[in-house]
C-alpha cells in the first residue's frame, strides 16, 4: 500500500493482499483505510486495514479480517472509529476500530458480489449506498439491520456508486451497461441516465467544487466529464492510459486522479473545464 502524507510517499508491505480501494479519514490527518483481497478477489479472505504515518512510512494500527474479498470501504461521517466495508459475499460489514475484531452488524440483501460502498457526506443524513454485481443499487441506513430501498434499472455489473457532496439524497452510479446514471433517493428512481462510454464504466466521482460535474473511467481506457445540465457530450475527454481505468478521483474541479488496474499505475491530470455559470 502507498500513500502520499505531507508530500511525501510512504509505503507498507501487505503480503498477500492485494488493495482494492483506500480512503484517507475524515477526521484524523494521515490515517488511512484499505480494503484488500487475497488472490485479486477471484478466491479467498479479505483484510481491512487501518493504516497511520510515521517516520518509516506507514504503520499498521488495527486489522480486521473477513471470510471474502473486500472490494471497498466508506468512512463514517459522525464517528472518527466507525467504517463500512463490501466483499464478495454480498454482504456490507459496519466495523469500530475502537472495538473488537467483528464487525458491529452485517448486513446481507445483494445476491451478489458487492463492489462499491459510500457514505453520504451531506449534513442532516445519515445514509450508505451500495452497488452490486446483481445490477441493483441499494440504499441504507446503519442504525437500521435491512436495507431502506431498492433501486434497478442497470442491465449489467454496477461497479461504482457514490454520492453527491452537495445535493442531499442524490448519487451516482457506474456500470457495465455503459451508462452513468444519476439517481435520487426522494423519488426512488433514475433522474438522469447518460450512455458515457462504448465500453463498461468502471468508476465515477464528483467534483467537490461544482454540483453538475463527474468523472468517469471506463475499460476503453479514457476519462469523461460530464455536466448534467448538458449531458448530448462530455465537455472533456483524456486519453493516455492503456489498460482499463479501474478508479478515477476528482480531487478538485481541474484535477483528476486515475488509477488503472491491469497496470497497476496512477496517473494525475490537470483539465481546465469552463462551465457555463448560473444566472441570477
Amino acid at each position: 500500500m502507498s500513500a502520499v502524507c505531507g508530500g511525501a510517499a510512504r509505503t507498507l508491505r501487505t503480503p498477500g493482499r492485494h488493495g482494492y480501494a483506500a480512503e484517507f479519514s475524515p477526521y484524523l490527518p494521515g490515517r488511512l483505510a484499505c480494503a484488500t483481497a487475497q488472490h485479486y478477489g477471484i478466491a479467498g479472505c479479505g483484510t481491512l486495514l487501518i493504516l497511520d504515518p510515521d517516520e518509516a512510512g506507514l504503520r499498521l494500527f488495527r486489522s480486521f479480517d473477513w471470510n471474502d474479498g473486500l472490494f471497498d470501504v466508506t468512512w463514517s461521517e459522525n464517528n472518527e472509529h466507525v467504517l463500512i466495508t463490501c466483499s464478495g459475499d454480498g454482504s456490507l460489514q459496519l466495523w469500530d476500530t475502537a472495538k473488537a475484531a467483528e464487525p458491529l452488524q452485517v448486513y446481507k440483501e445483494h445476491a451478489q458480489e458487492v463492489y462499491s460502498v459510500d457514505w453520504s457526506q451531506t449534513r442532516g443524513e445519515q445514509l450508505v449506498v451500495s452497488g452490486s454485481w446483481d445490477q441493483t443499487v441499494k440504499l441504507w441506513d446503519p442504525t437500521v439491520g435491512k436495507s431502506l430501498c431498492t433501486f434497478r434499472g442497470h442491465e449489467s455489473i454496477i461497479y461504482s456508486t457514490i454520492w453527491s457532496p452537495h445535493i442531499p439524497g442524490c448519487f451516482a452510479s457506474a456500470s457495465g451497461d455503459q451508462t452513468l446514471r444519476i439517481w435520487d433517493v426522494k423519488a426512488a428512481g433514475v433522474r438522469i441516465v447518460i450512455p458515457g462510454h462504448q465500453a463498461e464504466i468502471l468508476s465515477c466521482d464528483w467534483c467537490k467544487y461544482n454540483e453538475n460535474l463527474l468523472v468517469t473511467g471506463a475499460v476503453d481506457c479514457s476519462l469523461r466529464g460530464w455536466d448534467l445540465r448538458n449531458v448530448r457530450q462530455p465537455v472533456f475527454e483524456l486519453l493516455g492510459h492503456t489498460y482499463a481505468i479501474r478508479r478515477v478521483k476528482m480531487e478538485s474541479c481541474p484535477v483528476t486522479q486515475a488509477r488503472s488496474q491491469l497496470t497497476a499505475t496512477s496517473a494525475f491530470w490537470v483539465q481546465a473545464v469552463l462551465l457555463p455559470q448560473p444566472t441570477e
